[in-house]
């Protein structure tokens, strides 16, 4: 891309001094006609060989209506009307129309450029090298040369190459890329060390858990390069505006240039004048300036967005992000921490240390943060306890026969469906009941803790004019009720399976108004069928998660929720950044349409309303990028 700015940038030099030297030549030397044409021809060239060449390539291929065609049909012409009875010479026009219109284009890549490159710099992941241990040697490959299962060396102030878990030593992570925090992250053995990130400090070995192609760092870098696939409501009212609009200001001209000289009845002497009018129509139409800076703002806002650590999957998500009525949380890893310890435990029929103990049994193949919480408050799994005929009950819990003991640990519903009789219990928290072979056992309260920043962001989401904010959960009412009122959501429901959220979230869209959104929160891995259901599903603290990234549109790459409002606040300034380059453009092209009707509007004035317009809206789209 440099490389191309650089020689494009010669060109327009190159042309600049040229034309200067034409009309050098062409004020002190009386020149024929065609003299003066092949003068003019040189820097006419070098400035729009490339135009030309596009457009007639174009031509061949029926796609033609474009701004190169009309830059293309307008310049030529300019360059020819001197030749016709009573028409003056346009050649400087012809060759400045040009070279102005690659002024634009120069423009347009150096801002496409520099939205790239802070993304590439920002999401400079992926390292050309690994170092990888064989046969007790540490050799220097490519990343993609690494297989799953081979241990890698990380040393200090080097960017992690792949995904994988360490094995030997500690260090603190810079996961600045990934979250967009600068908060270093501490791993030890055992912890997951994802690429992408710069160890700090410690030299660490790793064994790797992913291929370079699945790794966190591509998958990020895929995301965010094919978000542009996903285009706002806006780009594609554009892109259909564009096909229509073309073919009737080339017709319009063609009216312009024909009609007016036919009805005057002196068709040779008035045909080269309207033909010039037709051409600054032709010129000044050329809808460039919006083609162009409204998918150059959302692609700036992608990338301010992510360097804030949060990933858009495409500018329609991103213009829904920004027209948000309703917001609808998950609550636990959501709202809360996630993070769950057991707190009480009250048993019936055993003691307290036994009914933890095949609560523990049951749960061993869950990862559901309850279930884990029961794991590590009984870790004591090898025993010669026989667990089988392990199976999940959606919405309700698990059971296994555990010693030959059918043994169920789960909520309410699920002691109901087994003709438990439960016992309420008075203490606040995740209340799991289990009963064995049919009877009632006991119950184990696990507590969760609500995120430090929650009634933060609820509270900024609100000022952002986001009009409901919800709570589903899975958890009893007391429970929910709590989290409820600690955070400040408008409404809650309980005790709700899979399908009973995604029910809420279609009742919820109903009373949503026309133009505006409604977008689910959630881990993204317990929640897919909530998160494709709302128009912007968005997942939380998925560092790391490929599940969270696969299903939501929005993936906030860290744990704090107030990275929601921030996203909101960056996706409304790309919107209004796009509607003002909108209004901008249109306006100015409408006054100089209007004014070259009638003669009145030069070719030069055209200039100033395409390109002009091109650049500063360029240059508006660009501050998308300061998020």
């Amino acid at each position: 891309m440099e490389k191309e700015n650089k020689e494009r940038l010669l060109k327009i030099v190159a042309s600049a001094v040229l034309l200067a030297i034409a009309i050098a030549v062409s004020k002190t030397i009386n020149l024929k006609m065609w003299q003066e044409l092949l003068i003019f021809m040189v820097p006419y060239l070098i400035a729009g060989g490339e135009t030309l060449k596009e457009a007639a390539e174009k031509l061949l291929n029926g796609e033609f209506l474009d701004e190169d065609f009309l830059m293309s049909i307008a310049t030529l012409g300019a360059l020819a009307i001197g030749f016709l009875p009573g028409a003056e010479s346009q050649f400087p026009e012809a060759v400045f129309v040009m070279l102005f219109f690659q002024v634009g284009e120069f423009f347009e890549e150096l801002a496409e450029g520099r939205s790239r490159d802070s993304i590439s710099s920002l999401m400079d992941l992926r390292p050309d090298e690994a170092n990888v241990e064989r046969d007790g040697i540490i050799v220097t490959v490519s990343p993609s040369e690494v297989n799953i299962g081979e241990t890698i060396v990380v040393k200090p102030g080097e960017r992690v190459p792949l995904d994988g878990i360490v094995t030997e030593g500690s260090s603190s992570l810079d996961t600045v890329a990934l979250t967009g925090e600068s908060v270093p992250r501490s791993i030890a053995e055992g912890d997951e060390i994802l690429s992408g990130c710069v160890n700090l400090n410690g030299l660490v070995r790793a064994k790797v858990t992913k291929e370079f192609g699945e790794s966190t760092a591509s998958r990020i870098l895929n995301l965010v390069e094919n978000a542009s696939s996903n285009k706002s409501r806006s780009e594609n009212f554009i892109t259909r505006f564009a096909r229509v609009y073309t073919p009737l200001v080339v017709a319009a001209a063609m009216v312009l240039a024909f009609i007016p000289p036919m009805i005057s009845g002196n068709f040779g002497m008035t045909f080269g004048k309207w033909l010039y009018r037709a051409l600054t129509f032709l010129i000044v139409s050329c809808p460039c300036a919006l083609v162009v800076s409204i998918p150059l703002a959302f692609f700036g806002g992608i990338g301010g967005a992510s360097k804030k650590g949060i990933l858009v999957k495409g500018s329609n998500f991103l213009e829904s992000l920004g027209n948000l009525d309703t917001v609808v949380f998950d609550k636990t890893g959501t709202l809360t921490e996630g993070v769950f310890e057991v707190t009480a435990v009250h048993p019936e029929i055993i003691d307290g240390k036994k009914l933890l103990h095949l609560a523990a049994h049951v749960e061993r193949y869950s990862t559901h943060p309850v279930g884990l919480s029961l794991k590590n408050a009984y870790p004591e799994e090898a025993d010669d306890c026989s667990i089988e005929d392990v199976e999940e009950i959606a919405g309700q819990g698990v059971k296994a026969k555990v010693n030959g003991h059918e043994v169920c640990v789960g909520n309410t519903r699920m002691m109901e469906s087994f003709g438990a009789a439960w016992r309420k219990c008075e203490k606040n928290g995740t209340i799991v009941h289990v009963c064995i072979d049919h009877e009632y056992a006991g119950h184990i309260v696990v507590s969760d803790r609500i995120k430090d920043d929650a009634a933060k962001a609820v509270n900024a989401l609100k000022e952002h004019g986001v009009r409901n904010t919800v709570m589903l959960t899975g958890d009893n009412e007391d429970v929910a009720g709590e989290v409820a009122a600690a955070t400040g959501v408008d409404r809650f429901m309980a005790g709700l399976l899979p399908d009973g959220k995604v029910a809420e979230i279609e009742r919820l869209s109903e009373g949503v108004p026309a133009g505006r959104k409604i977008a689910f929160v959630g881990d993204g891995i317990n929640d897919a069928p909530v998160l494709a259901r709302a128009d912007v599903g968005i997942a939380m603290g998925a560092l790391g998660a490929d599940a969270a990234i696969e299903a939501a549109d929005v993936v906030i790459m860290d744990d704090k929720l107030s990275k929601l409002p921030e996203g909101i606040k960056i996706a409304r300034k790309t919107i209004k950044i796009a509607k003002e380059n909108t209004v901008f453009s249109i306006a100015v092209k409408v006054l100089v349409l209007l004014l070259t009707i009638p003669g009145l509007s030069t070719m030069w004035m055209a200039v100033v309303a395409d390109v002009g317009v091109l650049v500063l809206a360029v240059l508006n789209s660009a501050r998308a990028l300061k998020a």
